[in-house]
This record gives C-alpha cells, structure tokens and sequence, in this order.
C-alpha cells in the first residue's frame, strides 16, 4: 500500500476516534453530585420563601428561587428516627422496625445490611458523607451499625440531639471515635466538619454529602448574633427561635457559597427540607424555645394531619430544575433514595419493596411522579385521633387505629383540613380505606409499649 494512503487511512481513523470519542463524551455527562441539607422540626411555616414575614433565611429564599420549590413536600413520618429511615431506605420506617424516635440506650435501631442511599451510590463509585443528627441506633458505640455499615465512608454525628444543647456539644462521634467537648454552635460544627470533607475528598469521584442540622429542635441555643436580629419578638425564647433557624440558613449559605466557589454547583444536586414538623410549644419540660410555625396547616410535629408531616421542600438541580418554579406534587421522603439512586446509575435491590418512587419527572418540570402505590403513614403514637394516613392524588384519608373513625379531605381545596368529606363521598372513603388497610397489613407490628 502507497505511504500516502496509509496515512491517510490512519488519519481517517484518528480523527473518526475523536470524533466517536467526543460523540460518547456529550452522551455521558459526568454523574451528579449530591447535597442532603435536612433540618429536625423545621416548620413548613417557618422560612421566608414558604410565607414567613418575620424570620430572615435569605439564603434558603435564593436557593429556592435558583430552583424548584416543593409545596406538597411531605416527611416519611410525623418523628424523627421514622422520617430518617424513610429517607434513607426509600421505605415506610416500619418495614426497618423503626417504629418511633430512638431513645439513649434503645435496642432499636436500622438494621446492619439494610441498603440505603448511601450504599447505593457508593456501589457505583461514589464518597459519602454524614454530619449531624444520625438517630437511627440507640448508641454510636459500636453496639449497634453504625453510619459506616449503612455506606457512609466518614461520619460525624450525634446519636440524636446536640447535648446539652447546640452551644458547645459534648457528643459527637467522628468514625467510630468519640470526640469530646467541642467549642461552637453545633450547626457552625457540623458545616466546618462538611467543609472540610469536601475539600480533601477525592475530585475524580462523584459524592454525596448529607448534612442534618440539628436545628431548630430542643435543647436550642443560638449564637447572640442571631438572636440581636429579632429585637421585637418575645418572649426572648421566641427571637432565641428565630434566631436559631437563621443561623441553620447562615450556615446552609456558608455551603452552599463554597460550592459555588469550588465550581461544584453546576454539577452537584442541592435537597433542602425537614425531617417533620414544628415541636409545640411547652409539650414537655424542654420545649419552651419551641415557637416554630405550620404556617396555615393543622396540627405540629407528631401529628398525622399536614401540619405534622407537610414540611419546606427545595430542589437546585442545574439542567433539571428550573429556576424560580414551584410544584404541588406530592413527594414525600421516601422518594429521595429512588430519584437519587436512579439519576446516578445505581442499581436497587429487586427483591426489596420500595413505598417511594422516582421524583425525576416533576424536577424536570413535570406535572406528576408515576406511583406504584400512594403515599401512606402510620404512627400508633400520633396526637390526636388519626393513627394512619393516605394520600392519593388530591384526596387524603385518616383512620383511628381501628378504622371506626375515617376523615376524607380534598386537599386541592382545603390543605388545612376543615371541610371533612367523607360523609359526603362514602364510595371513595371505603376504596382508600381498603387501600390503606392493605398496604399496613404488609408492615411489621411494633412491640408492646412502642
């Protein structure tokens, strides 16, 4: 063959392996990164981008308006330890055994090898990260699994609240260490120690970082800057509240800017929301800072009414959302590991029942998320009458926990839950009655006492 046809086959195959080369770059975009900011008993009321005219969170207020705003976002439960089940396993909490919140010291606690979005993502390359509030084991002692057996690659974490309060906590556990007294407020903490993560992982691999602010659940204390910002509001507890969820945004912002800095926004999914609703005031002894907000919902944290479960929820997902767009969609904590695992590639157990499902299509702009099954809850501890819940497009049903005493309500129409339906449309109550029946004739029973 004449040299010159050699090369220019040779150069007519170059360039058609750049060219294939290139093709396949722009048809894989590098895998996303994502940020989990979740706070404990932040009211849907309590941010100014969900109608709150007194607490400043200028930076959650942005973050919204940078992306999608989620106004039907509900918890996995109306309690802690339950709601961070649902998010982490992308199933009703009793399928865990976590019946309710964990005490100190609870034989209770997310079972070793229960896969979570963690180890989801990490089974396709990617580092994670956990700082704050974990309470999901009784102890971090090594007793029980700790976050590291559910696919954290690094923790820092308390086994449930900041002690003895925010300020200066005493009991953060760092991979299976216990730390000691710390200097600071425990927000400011758990964001040095996100910080610091980011900045020495490893930049050729995707990441996600969850981040659970121990805000503003009791015991609060608030750094005197941030109580200064509310001069009016009293009793001085109430501006330590307010304070309190300004100070969490403080930080949140403190992130957020760094991933903007560090070039990360582009590609790094941003999950802002709460793990149930605002604490009442003076409920038990500890409680008297607790001034949080459901805005115009019924009932608070531990109730199965909107109030209880119905908490802010904020997407910033770059070439997903749309900036400054709002959905009423019903998307609940359950769904976080679905839409999240599947967007990375990751492959979920077959065998193991998911209750939540891929929330990509109402990101993108859609108007609905294809269920399998409808949204359902039950706390056999909840306030109030109603013990399970279900929600199936607009309508809502709650049933007493012998299905005596059932309430109907279109919450298209009537999201405070005053006009009571079921009388009305008894065809439609006995068809959500049944479903619900169902779907917890699936669930394990919790012990007695739970």
């Amino acid at each position: 063959m004449r040299p010159r046809l050699t090369g220019m086959i040779v150069a007519l195959l170059l360039g058609l392996g750049l060219m294939l080369g290139a093709a396949a770059s722009r048809a894989a975009p590098p895998p996303p990164n994502f940020v989990v900011l979740l706070c404990d008993d932040l009211g849907y009321g309590d941010l100014g981008c969900f109608g709150n005219r007194v607490i400043r969170t200028p930076n959650l207020d942005r973050l919204a308006t940078q992306g999608l705003k989620l106004t039907s976002c509900y918890a996995g439960a109306p309690v802690c330890s339950p709601s961070r089940s649902a998010l982490q396993t992308g199933r009703a909490p009793q399928r865990e055994r976590i019946f309710d919140w964990i005490p100190l010291h609870s034989p209770m606690h997310l079972a070793q090898g229960a896969p979570t979005l963690a180890s989801a993502l990490k089974g396709v390359g990617y580092q994670t990260c956990a700082v704050g509030k974990w309470h999901l084991t009784g102890v971090l002692d090594g007793r029980q699994p700790m976050p590291n057996e559910h696919g954290y690659d690094h923790y820092f974490v308390t086994q449930n609240n900041a002690l003895p309060s925010h300020h200066d906590p005493v009991n953060f556990v760092r991979d299976g260490r216990p730390v000691g007294p710390l200097r600071g407020n425990s927000a400011t903490l758990t964001v040095n120690e996100a910080l610091g993560w980011l900045k020495q992982r490893d930049r050729r691999r995707p990441f996600l970082l969850y981040v659970a602010f121990h805000a503003p659940h009791e015991p609060i204390a608030t750094d005197e800057r941030f109580v200064k910002m509310y001069p009016e509001a009293m009793p001085r507890n109430r501006a330590i509240y307010y304070g309190n969820v300004s100070q969490m945004d403080d930080e949140a912002g403190r992130l957020l800017r760094y991933l903007d800095e560090a070039g990360l926004r582009r590609n790094t999914a941003v999950v802002f929301t709460s793990d149930n609703g605002p604490e009442t005031l003076n409920r038990y002894r500890g409680a008297a800072r607790s001034y949080g907000s459901p805005g115009e919902l019924r009932g608070m944290k531990l109730w199965l009414y909107e109030g209880g479960i119905r908490i802010p929820g904020i997407v910033r997902w770059p070439g997903v959302t749309r900036p400054g767009s709002v959905s009423d969609e019903p998307i609940s904590g359950v769904d976080w590991l679905p839409t999240l695992a599947h967007a990375a590639g990751a492959r979920l157990p077959a065998s193991r029942r998911l209750d939540g499902s891929d929330a990509r299509p109402i990101l993108r702009g859609g108007r609905r998320i294809q269920r399998r099954r409808p949204l359902f809850w039950i706390y056999q501890r909840a306030l109030g009458n109603p013990k399970a819940a279900l929600r199936d497009g607009d309508w809502k049903l709650l049933a007493d926990a012998d299905f005596q005493q059932l309430e109907l309500y279109n919450l298209a129409d009537d999201r405070r839950e005053i006009q009571d339906l079921a009388a009305a449309y008894p065809r439609r109550v006995r068809r959500m009655a049944r479903r619900l029946r169902g779907l917890l004739s699936e669930l394990p029973k919790p012990p007695a006492g739970r």
